[in-house]
């Protein structure tokens, strides 16, 4: 995957999204004219995929001292790190930087959120990806989240195994074309399903994959058939999100669009499934031998609770520090690479 190119907002370089506790510590360090240089581990709270560190380096790039690295002086800063993408245990550092505290102290706070939510993000992808063997998933949680860190989100998503996402600047920075369908809205106010289709297929670029929605208006199997007869072979696939308020969708219900639309010579249209699904529902439909080409999956990737990440101070001037209950000095982190 290319080196996505996160922003790094003004706000954050100011230090505005950091504890203010933060803040009073840099002021009362800056008036007693102490800046020590100083070692501060990142640490996973639990096992999962790791993610967040491009974005995290991104930050200390901007906010660390520049400075020419020598081969036979250790440079004054030091970043090293695992990838995002990596297989983290608990308790394991994945990001450790070395330099003066005043340099990047203020944005702990920030880059312990950066790894928590993403790690999380990442994590629920892969246990998504796991579960469907082999099958496309599509990452959707962008609707379930702030627009701020959408973006980020379909980013994690991909690092976790998803083929892609929804949104556009997330497709950007995960180094994808966004993939998604004819929504609800366009059928609802063509008020036809097929007259959407066939609007959709008419004005968009080849490039967009022509999935279109079968459960606005009538049965599925009957919506699938009439998109299917009406596109023919630019029909890359439908999509199949009926409501728990009609049942949801069931492995009965794919596995008669699948005969139906093989009957009717249209193998070549895939089904996509989606509507809350997780790891638990993807597997069954796996078990029960489900057709299916992709699963588009959402609020569960969003809504994955944090690997809450720690920082800590190691090393002041080379000499191990420790807060209590804590065994001072470095973790080990064997894995480590130098990044800066």
């Amino acid at each position: 995957m290319a080196t996505p190119e996160f922003e790094i907002r003004p706000a954050l370089i100011k230090g505005d999204l950091s504890d203010a506790y933060l803040h009073w510590t840099k002021e009362i360090l800056r008036l007693e004219s102490m800046n020590p240089k100083v070692l501060m581990d990142f640490v996973a709270g639990k096992d999962g995929i790791l993610c967040g560190v491009e974005e995290a380096k991104s930050l200390l790039t901007n906010v660390l001292p520049k400075q020419e690295a020598s081969a036979n002086i250790e440079s004054d800063v030091q970043v090293w790190a695992l990838a995002d993408g990596d297989e983290i245990s608990a308790g394991e550092p994945a990001l450790r930087v070395i330099a003066r505290y005043a340099s990047f102290g203020l944005y702990e706070t920030s880059i312990t959120g950066m790894l928590s939510s993403a790690s999380a993000w990442a994590t629920a992808a892969r246990e998504c990806c796991e579960a469907a063997e082999g099958t496309t998933v599509i990452g959707y949680g962008a609707r379930y989240t702030h627009p701020n860190v959408a973006q980020v989100i379909d980013y994690a998503s991909v690092v976790g195994g998803c083929s892609s996402v929804s949104t556009i600047l997330g497709s950007k920075h995960a180094n994808r074309n966004p993939l998604g369908n004819m929504p609800h809205n366009l059928p609802l106010i063509f008020g036809d399903t097929v007259v959407a289709a066939q609007a959709f297929d008419k004005h968009m670029g080849l490039e967009m994959q022509r999935i279109v929605l079968v459960d606005t208006f009538r049965d599925e199997v009957e919506e699938a058939l009439n998109v299917a007869q009406a596109l023919r072979e630019r029909l890359r696939g439908i999509r199949l999100g009926t409501p728990k308020e009609r049942g949801g969708v069931t492995p009965m219900m794919v596995r008669e669009i699948r005969d139906k639309l093989e009957k009717l010579n249209f193998g070549h249209v895939e089904i996509f499934v989606s509507g809350g699904l997780n790891p638990d529902q993807i597997r069954n439909f796996r078990k029960a031998g489900s057709p299916i080409g992709g699963y588009m999956v959402g609020s569960y990737i969003s809504s994955a609770d944090p690997n809450n990440f720690t920082a800590d101070i190691r090393e002041i001037e080379g000499r191990p520090v420790a807060r209590k209950g804590r065994i001072p000095g470095r973790l080990d982190g064997p894995r480590l690479d130098r990044v800066i």
